[in-house]
């Protein structure tokens, strides 16, 4: 009876870890060039000059690593996914605080996602986050102004990562993770066996599919091992890659955040 309850969850989590690998193979993201990167070149130089100055104030500061992007598609995917999976391949944050955020803007789809890292959701909550977009950010996406929701919106977020909170509402608990686990020892194992497999179809095939494989299965196992060091289960991300110049710090995300759209 225990051993059934404890492999249906595995059976289930292996299988979404094997459709992933197959969803996320297609996906392609700008590289990680600046803090600002509008790969869809929808945001005026003005304002792209001002985020960057903003954006560098804040991570001296704090150690917060906030970045700007847009994209010229969503791929077919939704677009928490989309930024979850970006957050993940550009590492943003530092590994040791998780401290980072990503907003994300897609003007073809006409959504937008703010995406946080592990240790800064219990300062910028999923709550806060939708406000941000509701009230900063959407009414002027609606009046053509992309460069200024955009700009409203960083001007809201490091409101409230410095601690300018108080017309906002109460913070909410951050998410704990659970220990790990025989569970996790389990999965940990069948993504060694996927990393391998993959790493092996790459060298036979040369695929450019079956690389982007390999690199999701490895990031995962990075991000598992990382987690279950700090107590918990964390699904980690893929290698960035290595995209120099400005980088990620090695942090990741579990999906905090809030989506809206236009």
């Amino acid at each position: 009876m225990v051993k059934s309850l404890i492999m249906r969850p595995v059976a289930a989590t292996l299988l979404a870890l094997v459709l992933a690998v197959g969803a996320m193979a297609g996906l392609t993201f700008p590289p990680l060039s600046g803090r600002v990167v509008d790969a869809a070149h929808v945001i005026n130089a003005p304002t792209i000059a001002k985020l960057n100055g903003q954006l560098q104030a804040l991570e001296a500061k704090s150690s917060i690593q906030l970045v700007v992007a847009t994209v010229p598609s969503l791929q077919g995917e939704d677009i928490a996914t989309f930024a979850n999976e970006m957050f993940r391949a550009w590492k943003l944050g530092q590994k040791s605080t998780n401290n980072g955020v990503l907003l994300l803007v897609a003007p073809k789809e006409h959504q937008v996602r703010i995406e946080v890292g592990y240790g800064l959701e219990g300062t910028l909550t999923d709550v806060l986050s939708n406000i941000i977009i509701t009230h900063a950010m959407v009414p002027r996406f609606k009046s053509g102004d992309l460069s200024g929701g955009i700009s409203g919106g960083v001007d809201d977020i490091i409101a409230v990562l410095s601690g300018d909170k108080s017309s906002w509402v109460a913070r909410q608990p951050v998410r704990s993770d659970n220990r790990s686990s025989p569970v996790n020892l389990l999965v940990l194992g069948f993504m060694l066996l996927l990393f391998m497999f993959m790493n092996w179809r790459a060298r036979a095939s040369g695929g450019r599919r079956a690389s982007m494989g390999g690199s999701f299965a490895g990031g995962m196992i990075g991000g598992m091992l990382g987690g279950m060091e700090s107590g918990g289960f964390n699904s980690g991300g893929f290698s960035s890659g290595g995209f120099g110049g400005f980088s990620g710090g090695g942090g990741s995300s579990g999906g905090g955040g809030a989506s809206g759209g236009w």
